[in-house]
């Protein structure tokens, strides 16, 4: 899969006091890069704790449920876009499915 982008991870990872964010979400990049999804399903296979939250957004946990990443996958373009990351607190004040 194509992931735009990979700068908002690094910049999110770099942020003050979310260090501790880089390796899990290098480690999903490297995962979804290499992915090949073509359905919901493929996406359970790679990551079982992903949610389908409607409008073609995805939710991923991310270091032990400490972080919440939101991506639309555009299955037929092969395209995995990061929309949102962040605490779980964050996450709550955000409409998933519409971000």
């Amino acid at each position: 899969m194509r992931i735009i982008s990979h700068k908002r991870l690094k910049v999110f990872y770099e942020t003050p006091g979310r260090e501790d964010a880089k390796v899990a979400l290098e480690r999903w990049y490297e995962l979804v890069e290499h992915a090949d999804w073509k359905m919901y399903s493929d996406i359970r296979d790679d990551f079982g704790d992903a949610d389908s939250v409607g409008n073609q957004n995805y939710v991923f946990n991310i270091r032990g449920n400490r972080y919440r990443l939101v991506a639309v996958v555009k299955f037929v373009m092969g395209c995995v876009f990061v929309r949102f990351i962040g605490t779980h607190e964050e996450y709550n004040r955000i409409n998933a499915s519409a971000i």
